[in-house]
């Protein structure tokens, strides 16, 4: 099947065709904006870039669609002064492999980060997740929850989406017209994310995110990722069942761009059922918090975990 004819394919069909034209586009960050050593994962499916800047109590940091670990420099620039900084790409994302045979569904990528958490060893662990950062790294503190002592989420969730603007915005982009312009026209990057943000990105931050998506073949992860808010509903429900009853009692921060559409403040009102210690801090940022407010969310995050004793 040849890229031109996405448009009539079944929207699944993008990750098999995917699969069979792996490419991984050579892309170089500019060290004035991406200022971290790149590590490596040797992982079940194949090598995973991240990042482990400073010492002290670890947080690990995990991105969204489309996003990859270029979204939390701000905050890992301010962060590794007392927090030992972990942010990792998905495969398919970022700097990390494309792998053959790889689904880039929320499960796989679960998988993934808690193949890093347990090769690093990191105890004492905040987890910070946003978008879909959000459920896989409730599944990572699901799965450890021995090692996690706090959670970090922004503008996210970890429940089914029952909420009718993800539904809708999972069915819309999941269809064959939006998966040909996602993967055809890199639709995520060149619409979706300036205008999830409040301020305009600079080019240089574009070039970033189009960077590592530059050819049609390096775009399946970030096409399967819409389909799955309503595909992975059984995940989800395992994940909602789960937290409160494992996890009620972990510390959590809601650090929450208030002008976010997608998920709106309300999202935080279940957040608060299932979790004792809450504490919120709403900003002034769409959905991408990271870009808007970098300072804000950091500050936020040192503030929380020294007032627990997080930080040395």
């Amino acid at each position: 099947m040849r890229v031109k004819h996405f448009r009539a394919a079944a929207a699944p069909a993008v990750a098999r065709w995917v699969q069979a034209h792996v490419t991984h586009p050579s892309f170089r960050p500019d060290p004035a904006l991406y200022p971290f050593r790149s590590r490596w994962l040797d992982a079940s499916v194949g090598r995973v870039h991240y990042i482990d800047e400073g010492e002290g109590p670890p947080i690990l940091f995990l991105h969204g669609n489309p996003t990859w670990s270029f979204l939390y420099r701000g905050i890992v620039t301010w962060l590794r002064r007392r927090f030992r900084c972990v942010a990792v790409d998905y495969p398919g994302f970022g700097l990390s492999d494309h792998p053959p045979g790889y689904g880039y569904t929320p499960p796989e990528h679960a998988t993934v980060v808690g193949e890093l958490v347990r090769e690093l060893d990191l105890r004492g662990l905040t987890v910070m997740g946003h978008d879909w950062g959000g459920p896989i790294g409730m599944r990572c503190a699901l799965d450890h929850p021995e090692r996690v002592r706090a959670l970090v989420m922004a503008n996210s969730w970890y429940w089914p989406a029952h909420a009718w603007r993800l539904r809708t915005f999972s069915r819309v982009m999941s269809s064959a017209p939006l998966q040909a312009l996602i993967v055809r026209r890199n639709l995520f990057v060149e619409r979706i994310l300036p205008r999830g943000a409040r301020t305009r990105l600079p080019e240089e931050v574009m070039r970033h995110y189009r960077g590592p998506l530059s050819t049609p073949s390096s775009r399946a992860g970030v096409a399967v990722l819409p389909g799955q808010i309503t595909r992975a509903s059984f995940w989800l429900g395992e994940i909602a069942y789960a937290v409160p009853r494992l996890l009620g009692r972990t510390p959590l921060l809601l650090p929450w761009g208030v002008r976010d559409l997608a998920f709106p403040s309300r999202f935080i009102e279940r957040f608060r059922a299932d979790f004792r210690d809450v504490a919120v801090r709403r900003i002034d940022a769409r959905h991408y918090v990271q870009e808007d407010a970098p300072a804000e969310v950091a500050a936020a995050i040192e503030e929380f975990l020294g007032g627990r004793g997080a930080a040395a």
